[in-house]
């Protein structure tokens, strides 16, 4: 365990020495983030690409350590790869919709190839059949987990910090989850993960010096999506559906809230707008700070209950989970977060 602990030393090191010149890189290709619509809070241009400090950060210690790469890590070392460049190719052109899906699920098929995938899910209805084998379902089960996660981090990247910080305290979560589950490949995959992520917010932390632009928040959603596959996973190698859905709770919502608006609304689904929660917590008067400090407690809350659920049996996980989202529904549904706003 002392190895895995110093290997998250390593990778917030090496985050934070990359971070300032993948800034001056991004300054030099003239990859930055200029205000020019509403939804943007910040009032000057900002570097991107900072993902790419987490990116070979991660890269980098995952190296570092001792013996051979398992499957599970050339998995997510290749897959990683192709999201990033995807993500760098966004900053820079700002791609459409249907490419950058393309490099998503590309990235995914990479993870199904090397065996990280859904195979055998917890059952919620039936306590004598605990677990239930999906069979082929398992591909388009694991794109879906997967290019979901990574859309869902991609569209709460809306203040300082934000991100970073929700997928912070994620990959905490998925930690401990993993080391209940005795999941140690996992533990140690998130845990430098995490170092990475660790080493660049003070510089996203506002106000930023450094956005870490689409390369950086789909490799977030991508990484925790893929490593949650394989913490979350309890006895007879069954996946825990509800604990990674509440363990990664503010992006999924968020992300569910913002569909179902657009479509009450009668507007296209991937239409951007001016309704994520972070939106919302600033039209209530908080500043950037205190929103995200907001959603970062929430965000530990949902974590905290996870745990709990990863504590219980499965039809018990499914009944935190359905509560959580019946108490966030009517908590959205009274604050107007279904009411589209530019």
């Amino acid at each position: 365990m002392n190895n895995i602990y110093m290997l998250a030393v390593i990778s917030i090191v090496i985050s934070a020495i990359l971070t300032p010149l993948v800034k001056k890189l991004a300054v030099k290709l003239k990859v930055i983030d200029i205000p020019k619509d509403s939804r943007r809070v910040h009032n000057k241009p900002i570097p991107l690409l900072g993902g790419l400090g987490i990116y070979i950060s991660f890269l980098i210690t995952l190296i570092l350590n001792k013996g051979p790469l398992t499957s599970s890590e050339k998995g997510l070392i290749l897959g990683s790869t192709i999201i990033v460049i995807g993500g760098v190719i966004d900053d820079k052109y700002d791609i459409k919709p249907w490419c950058k899906l393309l490099f998503q699920i590309s990235a995914t098929l990479v993870l199904i190839y090397f065996g990280i995938k859904i195979t055998i899910i917890t059952n919620p209805l039936n306590p004598i059949y605990e677990f239930i084998n999906i069979g082929m379902l398992s591909i388009p089960f694991t794109i879906i987990w997967v290019v979901g996660i990574t859309n869902a981090m991609n569209l709460i990247d809306g203040l300082d910090g934000l991100a970073a910080g929700i997928a912070l305290i994620s990959s905490i979560t998925i930690f401990i989850i993993a080391l209940l589950n005795g999941r140690n490949e996992a533990a140690m995959l998130i845990l430098i993960f995490s170092g990475a992520i660790i080493g660049f917010l003070p510089y996203n932390f506002n106000p930023a010096t450094i956005f870490m632009g689409d390369t950086g928040s789909q490799l977030l959603g991508f990484m925790l999506s893929a490593i949650s596959i394989e913490g979350a996973i309890k006895a007879a190698a069954a996946f825990s559906i509800a604990v990674p859905i509440l363990a990664l709770g503010i992006p999924i919502y968020d992300m569910l809230f913002a569909v179902i608006r657009r479509k009450i609304n009668g507007k296209p689904i991937m239409q951007a707008d001016r309704g994520h929660l972070h939106h919302r917590l600033l039209d209530m008067g908080l500043n950037q700070k205190q929103a995200v400090i907001t959603m970062y407690i929430i965000s530990a809350i949902l974590g905290s209950l996870s745990i709990i659920a990863m504590e219980v049996n499965p039809q018990k996980s499914y009944f935190v989970l359905a509560a959580v989202m019946v108490v966030l529904v009517i908590i959205a549904w009274k604050a107007g977060f279904f009411k589209h706003k530019e």
